[in-house]
């Protein structure tokens, strides 16, 4: 039979344990669960005040269009055991908004890393002759 201190001490274990949680250590950037709220979001039908409730500001415009506006949600993760703790891109995904004169919503598209393009970069070095030269001699006279 267990005594009234087992049952506390059991208590307590209990209730630490029960505080811990199995999930996935994650850091978030941008903003959260963006798929879903793009889909609240309609053509022809939603303007940018909806947009500013449901997103929040843009975290960037476009140079050259100001009534285009781009939102980023990015999440990663600890990898597996074989990976060594890395960090693992879970979701990377980019929202792109349009808006005519209006303000009226005239296009929507969501990316993600799936979408986006692998650029190749050059193995080719180009080597600086700049570098090598002196810029400034001091001459000293004794």
């Amino acid at each position: 039979m267990l005594s009234f201190k087992n049952h506390i001490v059991l208590f307590i274990f209990f209730i630490i344990l029960n505080a811990c949680q199995l999930q996935d250590p994650n850091k978030n950037h941008g903003i959260l669960f963006l798929e879903n709220r793009a889909e609240k979001l309609m053509i022809k039908k939603s303007n940018k005040n909806d947009v500013l409730k449901i997103l929040g500001t843009p975290h960037s415009k476009s140079i050259n269009n100001e009534n285009q506006w781009i939102y980023m949600e990015r999440v990663l993760t600890k990898g597996e055991f074989h990976k060594l703790g890395q960090n693992i891109l879970k979701k990377n995904n980019i929202l792109i908004l349009q808006f005519d004169k209006f303000g009226i919503l005239t296009y929507k598209e969501l990316l993600d890393k799936n979408d986006k393009e692998n650029i190749k970069f050059s193995e080719k070095t180009t080597e600086n002759k700049l570098s090598k030269k002196v810029l400034l001699k001091i001459s000293c006279k004794v």
